[in-house]
């Protein structure tokens, strides 16, 4: 009950001043429509928390290219992307992918290629590396940030360029920018992959040899990329997939961030963007969770994680329904979301996790492990001491030692193996 009142007071004092930002910005002429009137008496209509678009021509698809087949390249163009040591020439792709609802959106990847040719056999290795993205905006995903010099993760996107592989680098929150969506951000990996083959000048043909990786949020994509390939891109060489501190089962989130000190506004978030793919989320929320989702369509993690530690809102208050996460269209959409379950990669797999993780625990990493074993895959699992950041880190060796032996050609064990569990 403390905790409830304490979220109430939280939401009060964030949509004061949000109402004073908001009538700031009526005045000024500078907003569309009615927006004082669309935050004071908010309806569930999914378009007031969609991102702002950035009103760039080129991420707008051509029409009727729904009925092209997915991968498709829709437009293209050269950036520059860094700040990196490693020479490169680096093109953005938009292409044809599949929303979580199986219907047809575009997205971009950028593909980055060092200028120094492949000295190795066979063709160059390709790395889709898979950022944790963790954020509502636009303004937030790769294709922005990297030209910018803005991408956080770009040391990790130079470890494996310094290797001579080709990086690519997805926006797998796709056109909603669907924070934690798992179906959109697979199906945009994928199909990002298939783009790149499309495109004979990037030197990476289809017998490239294909390593999908990330942490966390990028593990999110990483994972669902693995486990629909079989079924959704089985043209794609992929030959291994390592992912770290993976985010598996909301379930299990609801009872470790939310309402939580430091976790539970990129919670929220979450739900959010979740609801971009599956609007009937919408239908569940009260004005304030209405209010809330308005004022964080368009922010990127650096201002939505540091509102947990201020303002541990749990998803509850943000209902007037009893139980919300167990009504029907909660239970369906978490259902829908879970890793793992019936759907399993048939190309191996290496997860790493944290043992003394707080947030995303250990439970749903040992769960995923399982359930992809017992669906015939070949997982190692290897837990780590420490909790999310610290495994962040630690886990990069072992991780890059198995993903330079798969791009290598060689063979990953034959089943499945554990260490620390």
């Amino acid at each position: 009950m403390a905790l409830r009142r304490l979220a109430v007071r939280s939401v009060a004092i964030i949509l004061a001043t949000v109402v004073a930002s908001t009538v700031t910005l009526f005045h000024s002429g500078a907003a569309l429509a009615d927006p004082l009137g669309d935050f004071l008496d908010p309806s569930q209509d999914p378009a007031l928390a969609a991102a702002t678009p950035l009103g760039e021509p080129w991420f707008d698809p051509p029409p009727g290219y729904e009925s092209l087949p997915p991968g498709t390249v829709l437009n293209t163009r050269n950036v520059t992307v860094g700040p990196l040591i490693t020479p490169v020439h680096s093109t953005q792709i938009l292409y044809r992918t599949t929303d979580s609802k199986n219907r047809p959106v575009a997205a971009a990847t950028t593909v980055i290629v060092p200028t120094a040719p492949w000295a190795g056999a066979g063709s160059r290795p390709v790395v889709a590396y898979n950022m944790a993205i963790n954020s509502l905006g636009h303004t937030c995903a790769p294709s922005w940030t990297l030209p910018r010099g803005l991408a956080k993760e770009i040391p990790a996107v130079q470890l494996f360029l310094a290797k001579n592989y080709a990086v690519v680098v997805t926006d797998h929150e796709g056109p909603r920018q669907a924070y934690a969506a798992g179906r959109m951000a697979g199906h945009a990996v994928l199909d990002a992959l298939r783009a790149m083959v499309g495109l004979p000048e990037l030197g990476l043909p289809a017998q490239s040899p294909i390593a999908m990786t990330g942490y966390s949020g990028g593990a999110i994509a990483s994972g669902w990329a693995a486990q629909l390939a079989p079924t959704y891109a089985p043209d794609v060489n992929i030959v291994g997939t390592a992912i770290g501190g993976p985010p598996v089962d909301y379930r299990i989130l609801l009872s470790s961030m939310n309402g939580t000190n430091g976790a539970s506004t990129l919670f929220l978030a979450a739900v959010t963007g979740v609801a971009r793919e599956y609007p009937e989320i919408f239908q569940l929320m009260n004005a304030n969770g209405l209010r809330l989702a308005q004022l964080a369509k368009d922010m990127c993690v650096t201002l939505l994680a540091p509102g947990g530690v201020v303002a541990p809102i749990p998803v509850q208050a943000l209902s007037d329904v009893p139980n919300v996460d167990r009504t029907p269209i909660a239970e369906e959409v978490i259902r829908h979301t879970r890793m793992g379950g019936d759907l399993a990669p048939t190309t191996p797999v290496f997860i790493y996790q944290g043992q003394h993780e707080f947030w995303i625990p250990r439970e749903g990493a040992e769960r995923l492990y399982d359930e992809w074993c017992a669906n015939g895959a070949e997982v190692r699992l290897e837990l780590y001491a420490g909790e999310h950041v610290i495994v962040a880190l630690s886990g990069v060796p072992g991780s890059h030692r198995w993903i330079d032996d798969r791009l290598a050609g060689i063979p990953a064990p034959e089943g499945c193996s554990s260490f620390g569990r």
